[in-house]
């Protein structure tokens, strides 16, 4: 038996040999996502209606792009499988862009087709027209958008991220500058309100799936006789993870549309809570990235060891640090809903679901590492099922219930998303622990 400071010791190897992996890809994700607070930031200080607007037009296009984008998830860990196994795969780069722009035209054309069924929502009467034209324009970034996420899945297998969080931080800038320029008609460009941000969003999107393109020129050379079966592999690692994605944002992104259904006040509050739990949100799903690649290569390797070390490891990082986050949700709400709107009302109509999110954030950050090295292990369609009981079955009708029936709406549906986290962290991480004895006995 191994003495606690041993087995101390060998977590925080194992540990810090994550944090050096998942920090760089913390740093892109963080800025990934302070593109979207920009959005929130510059639509907060157009209107209201605005924030409402893209609050309900980026819900439902996400839910498109995250579903695309579990497809692109696939990569990473498939590529680390292969070079756990010692196998040749920078050949496989043309193949993966292929594979992007095949997906984006699928994505795009389910978008097209979504618009025309918007009206069944049932909108209040100030969001629709903007929604649809948000969507209208947004739709066209699928193809830019999903092969940056290709080709950044592929070089994070080799552990190269510098240059792509080099092109998101580029983003934030040019971001936030046509958001501004384009939203309120600064600097000569038109005024174009909430079409300023869908314009922004599409060249953002398409100029960084350019950019990593010519960044990954060298990976041109030389062809693979696998393609065939490497998108076999990646279908059949990622459809699930699309799936489980999907479901998981679904039950977002209909809260944000029932929300929107009763005022542009109630949606307005629900987009700043969601931009501010997604940025917490960072950190675990960076740790759970790292996993990903590390189980993934120690699974190419069938190194049981690692594999559990580091599931572990990721684990405990992630609940320290949900740990560490609580203490300024409880101490500074105030001051952190203030950095992403100045309508006082809108401030104290979130103010009452912080505590709600704190339980929400400790269960989403262990589910997600458990995710992280699920994906490693190539063992996605249980991620899937997760996410679909957790969310379809329990979290949103729970919501609605509340909502609907007993008037509790803002508090009501993020309690509903609360329970669904706490059941994706139950399940998922007793399938993780029944996946490594079960390694461990073979």
């Amino acid at each position: 038996m191994k003495s606690l400071a041993t087995k101390f010791n060998i977590y925080k190897d194992y540990s810090i040999d994550l944090i050096k992996l998942s920090g760089p890809i913390l740093a892109g994700n963080l800025a990934n996502m302070l593109i979207s607070v920009g959005d929130v930031v510059v639509a907060g200080r157009h209107s209201t209606v605005t924030l409402g607007a893209i609050s309900v037009a980026t819900a439902i296009f996400m839910t498109f792009m995250i579903a695309a984008a579990g497809l692109m998830a696939s990569i990473s860990p498939v590529v680390s499988n292969l070079r756990g196994e010692r196998k040749t795969t920078k050949t496989l780069f043309r193949a993966t862009v292929k594979y992007s722009l095949i997906i984006g035209l699928l994505f795009f054309l389910i978008i097209r087709l979504a618009i025309n069924y918007v009206n069944l929502i049932g909108l209040a009467p100030d969001l629709y027209p903007l929604v649809i034209e948000y969507l209208d324009i947004s739709s066209w970034g699928m193809f830019g958008g999903l092969l940056f996420l290709a080709l950044k899945e592929f070089l994070q297998a080799y552990e190269i991220v510098n240059f792509p969080n080099f092109v998101v931080v580029a983003e934030i800038f040019l971001n936030l500058f046509l958001n501004v320029a384009l939203v309120f008609g600064m600097w000569g460009f038109p005024k174009l309100g909430v079409k300023g941000l869908a314009v922004a969003s599409l060249i953002v999107r398409t100029v960084g799936g350019i950019a990593l393109l010519i960044y990954c020129i060298p990976f041109l050379k030389g062809h693979s006789k696998r393609t065939k079966t490497y998108i076999k592999e990646l279908l059949k690692t990622g459809w699930p993870i699309s799936f489980a994605l999907f479901f998981e944002f679904l039950g977002f992104n209909i809260t944000a549309v029932l929300v929107g259904k009763f005022s542009s006040m109630l949606a307005a509050a629900h987009n700043v809570i969601i931009t501010i739990t997604s940025l917490t949100y960072m950190f675990p799903m960076s740790v759970s990235n790292a996993m990903a690649i590390k189980v993934g290569f120690a699974n190419g390797e069938k190194n049981m060891s690692d594999i559990k070390r580091y599931s572990l490891a990721g684990i405990y990082l992630s609940v320290i640090f949900m740990a560490l986050n609580a203490l300024a949700y409880i101490f500074f709400p105030e001051f952190l809903l203030s950095l992403f709107t100045n309508d006082k009302n809108v401030i104290l109509t979130a103010l009452p679901v912080i505590n709600i999110v704190l339980c929400y954030l400790f269960f989403d950050g262990i589910q997600c590492c458990c995710v992280g090295s699920l994906k490693g292990l190539k063992d996605t369609k249980p991620i899937m099922f997760t996410m679909a009981i957790s969310y379809l079955l329990i979290g949103i009708p729970t919501g609605c219930i509340l909502a609907f029936k007993f008037n509790i709406v803002l508090i009501g549906f993020w309690s509903g998303l609360a329970l669904a986290l706490f059941t994706a962290c139950i399940i998922s991480s007793t399938i993780l622990l029944f996946r490594i004895k079960q390694m461990q006995k073979n």
